[in-house]
């Protein structure tokens, strides 16, 4: 493999490029893995494009919840079209390679998508925190223009957040093995890869940011406790269902998105298989893309709605041009 390239002081070799792992040898398992993963993504790409687009046309739905909703649609799709694309190509092609420009790309992105899902998830909790527990003042606690600071601060802190771990994790020549055993440049298996220097770097800012999400977490709990304690005062049942089934998704989507990220962060990677791996990697990075919209849209009356007015009016333009062509023949 000419994947290294020969320094002029001794025989020390720089990485340019990486070997992901591959889990058949058999060219028709590989295509077996590539058309399964393929419906996965074309699946989450319609879930959530479905959202964003009923969201934007409806203008009932033009309110603080489903804004929220609508970034985040998009960093589903952002996220797991950084990852699964890749290795669909790989699969039918048999190639394991990504160059070393891909690999930190796929890293600064997936970083920047997750660390900004997490920042919406918060915003996200916050609404319904003061729709349940503050009814009275949600319209001027929730102004758009607050919506609005409160995305653009979400999609800045995902990228500030990106660019030191990613920064750091390339600022320093990668040599020796160049194998990363996951189907994407996933962080740490990486770090494994990496120089000393580097890893331990970034253990510590894995360290400081694990401290701020848990706090983080921390508070939505409390928020939570609050929001279920006010909640439990409902007098009618139908009152009490409908705030524990807004919120109540919101809470599921958090709990697993930070069990997943500990687990792929923390856990020993060295002696699990590669099917292991795999469904850790999922777990975090392909699970919450596609649960997202079935948890949000499809249990939502108001979006289903929505999508089911949108859609006749996409069916009936369609019957109509063909009418028009036909009498004009």
């Amino acid at each position: 493999l000419n994947c290294s390239t020969q320094s002029g002081m001794g025989n020390f070799s720089v990485i340019t490029e990486f070997l992901l792992m591959e889990f058949s040898r058999i060219w028709e398992l590989q295509v077996l893995h590539a058309v399964l993963f393929l419906l996965i993504y074309l699946a989450t790409m319609m879930g959530n494009l479905l959202t964003i687009a009923a969201i934007l046309i409806d203008p009932h739905l033009h309110s603080p919840m489903y804004f929220f909703l609508s970034n985040l649609s998009l960093l589903d799709i952002c996220n797991i079209s950084v990852t699964l694309p890749k290795f669909i190509i790989n699969s039918l092609i048999g190639s394991q390679t990504i160059t070393l420009l891909g690999c930190t790309a796929q890293v600064f992105f997936f970083l920047f998508f997750s660390a900004t899902e997490f920042a919406v998830l918060v915003a996200m909790s916050y609404d319904r925190f003061v729709a349940i527990c503050h009814p009275l003042h949600y319209g001027l606690i929730m102004m758009p223009s607050r919506c609005l600071w409160a995305a653009a601060g979400s999609w800045l802190s995902g990228l500030i957040y990106s660019a030191v771990h990613t920064g750091n994790m390339f600022c320093l020549p990668f040599s020796g093995s160049n194998v990363v055993h996951q189907f994407f440049c996933d962080i740490p298996h990486v770090l494994k890869v990496s120089a000393s220097d580097v890893y331990q770097t970034e253990f510590a800012l894995v360290i400081a940011s694990s401290c701020f999400l848990l706090s983080c977490f921390a508070f939505l709990i409390a928020s939570y406790v609050r929001i279920f304690s006010n909640v439990l005062k409902i007098p009618s049942v139908e009152g009490r269902y409908k705030a524990i089934s807004t919120c109540s998704p919101q809470l599921m989507i958090l709990i697993l998105f930070l069990i997943s990220i500990m687990i792929a962060v923390l856990g020993d990677t060295s002696d699990t298989s590669p099917i292991q791996n795999l469904f850790v990697a999922m777990v975090y990075a392909i699970l919450p893309p596609l649960i997202n919209p079935i948890i949000y849209s499809l249990r939502n009356k108001k979006i289903i709605a929505a999508m089911g007015k949108m859609l006749r009016k996409i069916f009936s333009l369609s019957r109509k041009y063909p009418s028009l062509k036909a009498s004009k023949s």
